[in-house]
C-alpha cells in the first residue's frame, strides 16, 4: 500500500519535501515504518510518528488512509 507521510522541521529538510509517499506492506506497524524511514533517510534524528494526529504506539498497524506525520525532536527552553 502507498502511504503519504508529512514531515516537519528538520525532517522536512532531510526528506527534501513536506510530504513523501512510501510503499508499505499491508499490516505494517509504526515500528516497521520507523525502521524503513531510518534506513532510507539515515540522517534523520530520533523521531516520533503520529498517526491520525495522535502519537503512534510501536505496534500500531498502519492503514491505507491514515494520516502519518514525522515529529522531529524540538528544542525547549
Amino acid at each position: 500500500m502507498i502511504v503519504k507521510i508529512l514531515a516537519f522541521g528538520i525532517a522536512k529538510d532531510i526528506l527534501g519535501h513536506r510530504t513523501v509517499e512510501l510503499n508499505l506492506d499491508d499490516g505494517s506497524s509504526a515500528d516497521d515504518l520507523r525502521a524503513m524511514l531510518k534506513t532510507k533517510y539515515s540522517a534523520l534524528p530520533e523521531f516520533m510518528l503520529a498517526i491520525n494526529a495522535e502519537y503512534a504506539q510501536d505496534d500500531q498497524i498502519i492503514r491505507r488512509r491514515d494520516e502519518i506525520a514525522i515529529i522531529p525532536p524540538t528544542n525547549g527552553g
